[in-house]
């Protein structure tokens, strides 16, 4: 995890054999893969992607992501804040919208990969390049040629649960409780919420816990802090929550971003 040079943007260089589970980021995010390759469940069903090929995510799109072989995958990725986003969307459609999402997981390189590398370089390296660094995301993003994007159809009871949840990941909650907020029984919000979110309300419950903790963390907040203030039982569960998604400990991940 490397220091970025733009505020709502995060860079990651990645050689691993972890195998991730299924979990989202509140981010978009779009890299390379340069060494190796991996199979990953995606909003699409799922994909493949190999060496010079582009990946990419929406924020809330649950995946996953495991090496193909015995020798792992390397990656560097960027992931955008969706405002970061929203303004640059709105910027290439002269304020029509700030809608966008990403339509395929994995793209062939080209050109892309080019541009990416020229963005990746300007956000990590040190000094103060805020034209260059705005210019090569533009560009960047004009070779995606990106089309607005659809948010997809959720229930508005299950949206009120959801909301529950967001507004405070790290109050206890129960399923009894969901269900009584969206009116519906137990199994049926446990099956909706499944249908629409592709998590059940624990496991998303449990991403916006880390998500939480992350954030956190990158504000300097004690570890032990961080995972009580974000719900979790202790450091240690914490812990075990943030290497599966993350692939990293809390405390590599501190050390990074402080």
């Amino acid at each position: 995890m490397l220091r970025c040079g733009m505020a709502g943007v995060e860079a990651v260089l990645a050689s691993t054999r972890h195998v991730f589970p299924r979990h989202t980021h509140d981010q978009f995010g779009i890299g390379v893969i340069h060494q190796g390759a991996h199979r990953s469940l995606s909003g699409r069903g799922m994909v493949e992607a190999g060496t010079g090929d582009v990946i990419t995510v929406n924020p809330g799109e649950v995946h996953d992501g495991a090496p193909i072989g015995d020798h792992g995958r390397s990656w560097r990725i960027l992931y955008f804040d969706p405002a970061v986003i929203s303004a640059v969307v709105a910027d290439m459609s002269e304020g029509k919208t700030k809608a966008f999402e990403f339509s395929h997981p994995v793209l062939s390189g080209g050109p892309l990969i080019g541009r990416f590398g020229a963005l990746f370089a300007a956000m990590t390296k040190g000094g103060e390049a805020p034209l260059e660094r705005e210019e090569l995301l533009l560009l960047l993003f004009a070779a995606l040629r990106p089309k607005a994007g659809k948010e997809p159809h959720i229930p508005d009871a299950i949206r009120s649960v959801r909301q529950l949840i967001d507004d405070d990941p790290a109050s206890p909650l129960t399923l009894a409780a969901l269900a009584q907020e969206a009116g519906l029984s137990r199994f049926q919000l446990l099956r909706a919420f499944c249908k629409a979110t592709g998590l059940t309300p624990h496991a998303y419950v449990m991403q916006r816990r880390i998500a939480l903790a992350r954030r956190l963390i990158a504000a300097r907040l004690p570890l032990a802090q961080a995972a009580f203030a974000a719900g979790f039982a202790d450091q240690s569960h914490m812990t075990r929550i943030f290497v599966r998604k993350y692939g990293v400990s809390p405390r590599t991940y501190a050390k990074a971003v402080g």
